[in-house]
């Protein structure tokens, strides 16, 4: 069987936590977003320093990554055209898979077959959920404007 890309995840522990704190901190005071790449020296084991040269965009994400340690959230980054199985696209979505594999076959979400097996790529299962959350903010928007209307709070 296959690893899932997204398997393992598992929240931080204290010690994580705080280290992600201090350094998304220290990030952030030398991080200059005018460059393209930036140089960060890492310490080894034997207390000898190496610089190694990123690009300020992976700087960033580091920092997003910290940040959302520091708060305790488990992260895992997934490539935009990785290709997930229909628990996998259900899970993201909060759905069952039965329900997952009637939108697909409905056509609500492209996909395609490796052999019997549905795959869903993760940037279509992206701008499906923001489409989804962008339709429900709005609707309950106009039953808000609608409870006004009738003098409902």
């Amino acid at each position: 069987m296959t690893r899932s890309i997204l398997d393992s995840l598992s929240l931080p522990a204290p010690t994580e936590i705080e280290a992600a704190v201090r350094g998304q901190r220290e990030l952030a005071t030398y991080l200059s977003t005018r460059l393209e790449t930036q140089k960060i020296s890492i310490q080894d084991s034997d207390d000898n320093f190496h610089q190694i040269e990123l690009p300020t965009s992976s700087l960033m994400l580091l920092m997003t990554i910290l940040g959302e340690l520091a708060a305790g959230n488990a992260v895992q980054v997934v490539p935009v055209h990785a290709e997930l199985t229909t628990q996998e696209a259900a899970n993201i979505l909060n759905v069952s898979r039965p329900y997952m594999v009637k939108l697909l076959e409905e056509g609500k979400l492209p996909f395609h077959k490796t052999g019997r097996h549905r795959r869903v790529l993760f940037a279509d299962l992206m701008r499906y959920k923001a489409q989804r959350d962008k339709d429900s903010i709005q609707a309950m928007q106009e039953l808000a404007d609608q409870g006004q209307e009738l003098g409902f709070y």
